[in-house]
């Protein structure tokens, strides 16, 4: 079984590299699940319905969040109705939607389970015990478990996949944006990345016109983000997972991106 999983979308230039890219690459890699992050692909800030229904229309099948989640108040409208839509698990009890999902494909049930990291973000509950728990009860219907852990710091992403090794088919960052390189199949074949990357402008700085990002380091001032135009890319995952016993066979990463 091949899943490809794609970076954070970022607004309209991500949507755009989705519509671009996604089906070649479906069709190269023979891809059989496509998931991706969706929490900034409403202007960078949440999700809408109809861009849900727009990223679906694309060949996107399931969608993780992620401290963005809510930036979109609508989506407190839709997101119990959404089976293909998760949000960290670890808000709080009582908090809208599911944390973990399913999605089928070659008559196999394949689990996602999406969680927020605590350091520099909002204190969720312990994203490390609650995995456990989650986890065992999806297991009680697929071997196959996908996990998008939504972090900032690398040393919390790095841990959780140790911890997470052997129990799961995937931890795969995500949050920072920048795809990094050290994408491996872990002791007890669990795929690790700390960070998948980032869909959307390229020559911005984390999808943000980057004249604004230095020139608030320059001045310490505030200053209202707005995203960038221009090229566009694509930074994905493609795992290539045994459905039976549910660990990874192998890892690769994408970067696709157009020069505009």
């Amino acid at each position: 079984m091949r899943i490809l999983f794609i970076g954070d979308i970022v607004g309209k230039p991500g949507r755009e590299a989705i519509k671009k890219f996604l089906k070649p690459l479906q069709l190269e890699h023979q891809i059989d699940v496509t998931i991706a992050n969706g929490e900034n692909a409403a202007a960078g800030k949440g999700l809408t319905k109809e861009i849900a229904e727009e990223l679906y229309t694309n060949g996107i099948q399931f969608l993780t969040m992620g401290n963005h989640v809510w930036d979109q108040r609508e989506i407190m409208n839709f997101i119990d109705r959404e089976p293909r839509l998760i949000r960290p698990a670890n808000y709080p009890v009582g908090a809208p939607g599911q944390g973990h999902g399913y999605i089928r494909t070659m008559g196999k049930k394949i689990g996602i389970l999406n969680l927020s990291g605590r350091v520099f973000l909002p204190p969720l509950d312990d994203p490390f015990s609650g995995a456990i728990r989650w986890i065992n009860q999806i297991k009680q219907e697929t071997p196959i478990v996908i996990v998008d852990f939504h972090a900032e710091a690398t040393s919390e992403k790095v841990a959780l996949g140790w911890f997470l090794d052997g129990k799961v088919s995937a931890v795969l960052g995500t949050h920072t944006h920048i795809q990094t390189a050290d994408a491996r199949l872990l002791h007890q074949g669990t795929a690790y990345i700390t960070d998948v990357g980032m869909t959307g402008p390229r020559d911005s700085v984390l999808g943000v016109k980057k004249e604004i990002i230095i020139n608030r380091f320059l001045t310490q001032l505030p200053a209202k983000f707005e995203l960038a135009s221009g090229p566009i890319q694509l930074n994905a995952v493609v795992l290539d997972i045994d459905e039976d016993t549910g660990r990874t066979r192998k890892i690769n990463t994408i970067q696709m991106f157009d020069e505009g």
